[in-house]
């Protein structure tokens, strides 16, 4: 990744082809956006495995993600291309394919703004980004539809170049954030104090010391954010349950 990229705004469109999205990917790298700056979701990705079986609310909600280096070799093409390929349960919307950075906040933010209250869904997550509610609409119901959701962190001195490259690929609803996906931590977590309000205030203590030295072990390994959220929420669920409060909290007592 080149070091002097730096994103500072989310461009958002919806495609009703995988072939335009697989076009979009390829000229967004051909641009110079990083792969952990490209987040692809949607229902109806062809693969020559299906997704049904082992996709439940409980199970995947929260967990799914962890198959993703089995889906980045599954689905092949372009999506391999992206950091993270996995699937998630949302509600409204049903299993999802996500790659990129929309998972990673999918899977941190599932406790609270997608698993919590009977109205919430992918656009409580969205919001978050500053999207206004009735765009986050349109794009929950259109990947309902079947249709896909691509965004891209990009320069702010370069937005116009890549809504206009959005658009010419055949992207509708294009729509501009001031902010990016929020990252755990910035590089190496040294403390608490390092992860990201959004992952911390669904971790007590001891969960997020568990948080952070899988985190860390795995960026060390693989050097990947991405990688490294997936590997260490994974380790909170193995170690603890959910509160009432949505707060990863109790220990769970070893068989």
């Amino acid at each position: 990744m080149p070091q002097e990229y730096k994103a500072e705004r989310t461009i958002s469109a919806v495609f009703k082809e995988q072939k335009q999205v697989d076009d979009v990917i390829r000229r967004l790298l051909d641009r110079g956006v990083p792969r952990d700056h490209i987040s692809v979701m949607g229902r109806n990705f062809q693969s020559e495995t299906r997704i049904a079986g082992f996709i439940s609310k409980k199970d995947v909600i929260l967990g799914g993600l962890r198959t993703g280096a089995v889906f980045g070799s599954l689905f092949g093409s372009f999506l391999s291309l992206l950091t993270g390929v996995g699937v998630l349960f949302i509600p409204f919307v049903g299993p999802i394919v996500a790659a990129g950075p929309i998972g990673a906040v999918l899977l941190g933010a599932a406790s609270g703004a997608i698993a919590g209250s009977a109205g919430a869904g992918l656009v409580s997550v969205l919001t978050t980004l500053g999207m206004p509610e009735d765009k986050a609409a349109v794009y929950q119901t259109r990947l309902q539809a079947g249709e896909f959701l691509l965004m891209a962190e990009v320069p702010s001195d370069r937005t116009g170049e890549f809504q206009l490259l959005l658009e010419s690929a055949g992207g509708e609803e294009i729509h501009t954030s001031e902010k990016t996906f929020a990252r755990p931590c910035p590089g190496i977590c040294n403390s608490p104090e390092d992860l990201s309000p959004e992952v911390r205030a669904h971790l007590s203590q001891d969960a997020q010391r568990t948080f952070i030295e899988r985190y860390n072990t795995t960026f060390k390994e693989k050097n990947d954010e991405f990688s490294a959220e997936q590997a260490a929420w994974e380790a909170v669920h193995q170690h603890f349950d959910e509160d009432e409060n949505g707060v990863w909290s109790k220990a769970k007592v070893s068989a």
